[in-house]
């Protein structure tokens, strides 16, 4: 929006031309935009009469004392995201919408289970059925639309980031890892969403990294060198990417512990979707399962738990996912946030690094 008018006004002024600055320039718009609008937002949910975000009471007793805190709070997340991203990225640029249907569609999921917790003061929400059928459906729609308008053969092909030789061409079995991708990450981000601040730095963490891949992949000379698929037109990711680091720092000014808000799966289930969403599009499904290594974890105690209790009667932690077992095990929540996100950073570098081990 904005880049048009700037074409307009300054023809000849090329700087906002650059997608770098324009990400520069949208992370601190979106930051800017959830540090602004946070107090506001969360007085309007503080005064919804329902009283806040109730707790499970099968949860760790610690966190009884943050019933009535105000959830919903990631509808500010993806307000400040939206606003930011339409402002600085090139409207005409069909991945940039793609990313943001996804994003809004898995929002409106998240923000009927949250509505069903705090109206009908239900602490599982929607029903996992209804929830797992709507992530289908417009989990399908998103990976039917990117075969469809797939206009070269490395918008289906399989890469790996270690080995620079390999191309694995997917024909339609793309629609089902994309189905995969964005389906499973929006519940992995979910499932991590479970204590003050925990899920969000990771967010941010795998937003920047991505942020680099994708400008990479949409830069001829870049991709070239680096040995990368080359995606025309991937780069303008990079900003959406920019927005959700700059908006998710905004956001952990009032979630971090203690919370005065949490993200509600309204941000979470969104957050995550996208974020498999462009790592589909920039080709590195493989670098998001490292750089989201904290998601991948924490999804993989919750299906080693069920299966080891249905299958021999017994648990394998304490509670799962695994955030719950380190806290039973005594382990203060501000450790457990901290050194789960030392752990993103670490695993970040990891992916980063696979740039050039190709």
């Amino acid at each position: 929006m904005l880049l048009e008018l700037l074409r307009w006004l300054l023809p000849g002024f090329g700087l906002f031309e650059f997608i770098t600055m324009r990400a520069i320039v949208g992370a601190g718009t979106a930051l800017a935009l959830s540090l602004w609008m946070g107090p506001f937002v969360i007085e309007r949910l503080r005064a919804l009469k329902s009283g806040g975000q109730p707790i499970r009471t099968d949860g760790p007793q610690s966190h009884f004392s943050k019933a009535g805190t105000p959830t919903m709070g990631g509808a500010l997340i993806l307000l400040a995201v939206t606003l930011s991203t339409l402002l600085w990225s090139d409207l005409s640029n069909r991945y940039v919408w793609i990313a943001l249907a996804v994003m809004l569609s898995f929002a409106l999921i998240g923000w009927l289970d949250d509505w069903i917790k705090i109206v009908r003061r239900d602490p599982n929400g929607l029903k996992s059925r209804h929830k797992y059928a709507l992530q289908s459906v417009f989990g399908l729609i998103a990976a039917v639309v990117l075969f469809a308008t797939a206009d070269h053969p490395s918008n289906t092909t399989l890469y790996l980031p270690l080995l620079k030789n390999f191309a694995l061409p997917l024909g339609a079995m793309f629609i089902v890892v994309a189905y995969f991708w964005i389906v499973g990450f929006s519940n992995a981000v979910n499932l991590t969403d479970g204590l003050d601040g925990l899920a969000i730095m990771p967010v941010v963490l795998t937003a920047g990294v991505l942020a680099v891949f994708a400008y990479a992949s949409g830069n001829a000379v870049f991709a070239e060198y680096l040995g990368m698929p080359r995606i025309p037109g991937a780069g303008e990711l990079a900003i959406l990417c920019a927005a959700i680091g700059g908006a998710g720092l905004g956001f952990l000014w009032f979630n971090t512990y203690p919370a005065m808000v949490f993200m509600g799966d309204v941000g979470a289930l969104a957050l995550g979707a996208t974020l498999g969403c462009i790592a589909i599009i920039v080709r590195q499904e493989i670098v998001l399962v490292i750089v989201g290594g904290i998601f991948v974890i924490e999804t993989l105690s919750v299906m080693a738990q069920v299966a080891s209790f249905k299958l021999t009667g017994r648990r394998i932690f304490r509670m799962a996912p695994i955030h719950h077992h380190f806290e039973l095990k005594g382990w203060p929540e501000p450790r457990v946030i901290v050194r789960f996100w030392i752990i993103s950073v670490m695993l970040a570098l990891v992916a980063l690094a696979t740039l050039k081990v190709r």
